[in-house]
């Protein structure tokens, strides 16, 4: 629910009375029946309402400066409880105006000085908001995530045969080394342990590259059959993983939109791949509105 949004502005970029109020924006819908924001709530609480310009209808709330103001928001933003709360709030109203017309979310606490302003900007950019609506009118983001096994990715395979790669498993090389006889070597000093401990280590962190190679080379294949299934992807970078709880390394998290007829392949390609891949586990959440493309281009 914190994937960027439409590039919307924050606090600090209006000027606005310190002490006063704002006008928190949510998102932007087109063709919205007011009716569908009849006794909705969102951030803090307060009352959801529509400001309506060039055909367009921005969802907002006004909002204390004093938590919504730039100053606040420096501190409330590295406030987890706050964040989650706001997110959801946020995303609530979203997904109540994605359910009735096509709706664009725009960041989280996005704040302009006041309805005017917001019409304002409804007018300049509606051009580029009308872009974003005719790329996912009838579409829903999907997530996948992707984790997996520290074991997967040390190269523990729990045995002593091949490896999952299908190469010979990792041992000592011969102290005369491939294609040398053993009397070439006569009067040689012999290894002690520090040779044998640089070896083991070499060795080890051949297992662990070839093992990270493997595994990338795994995503990016999932990735590959899941892009066969959508209209649009986008990548995002790896989640903080006391966000995500997960012990595992996260090696996929991209963003999928996807028409109504495509959901059914693409959860299906999913599941094959979850239940296909030792090792790795494959995440999927949403409907989501499509945060993670309202930006023009983001296709």
């Amino acid at each position: 629910m914190t994937a960027p949004g439409f590039a919307g502005r924050t606090a600090g970029d209006h000027a606005a009375d310190p002490a006063g109020t704002g006008v928190y924006l949510y998102g932007v819908a087109r063709g919205l029946d007011p009716a569908a924001l009849r006794d909705a709530s969102g951030v803090a609480g307060a009352p959801v309402r529509g400001v309506v310009a060039a055909g367009l209808t921005a969802l907002v709330s006004t909002v204390r400066l004093d938590e919504y103001g730039e100053a606040a928001l420096r501190a409330n933003l590295e406030d987890l409880q706050w964040l989650e709360a706001t997110a959801r709030a946020h995303h609530d109203v979203v997904d109540r105006a994605a359910h009735a017309a096509p709706t664009a979310p725009v960041r989280i606490a996005t704040i302009y000085r006041d309805d005017a302003r917001v019409a304002e900007v409804l007018t300049d950019e509606g051009g580029r908001f009308t872009e974003v609506l005719d790329l996912i009118d009838g579409r829903s983001e999907w997530g996948v995530k992707a984790y997996a096994d520290p074991e997967l990715l040390r190269g523990d395979t729990g045995r002593d045969g091949p490896d999952p790669g299908g190469g010979l498993a990792p041992g000592a090389e011969p102290l005369t080394g491939p294609g040398q006889d053993a009397e070439d070597t006569e009067g040689a000093a012999p290894a002690g342990p520090g040779a044998a401990y640089l070896r083991r280590r070499q060795q080890e962190r051949r297992r662990r590259a070839d093992a990270g190679r493997r595994v990338g080379e795994q995503a990016d294949a999932v990735h590959a059959e899941l892009a066969d299934h959508a209209v649009a992807s986008r990548h995002h970078p790896p989640q903080d993983p006391r966000l995500s709880g997960r012990a595992g390394t996260q090696i996929l998290n991209v963003a999928y939109l996807l028409d109504e007829e495509q959901v059914e392949g693409f959860l299906a390609v999913a599941r094959a791949a979850d239940q296909r891949l030792a090792g790795i586990e494959v995440e999927v959440t949403g409907p989501w509105p499509p945060y993670s493309f309202i930006e023009p281009g983001a296709a």
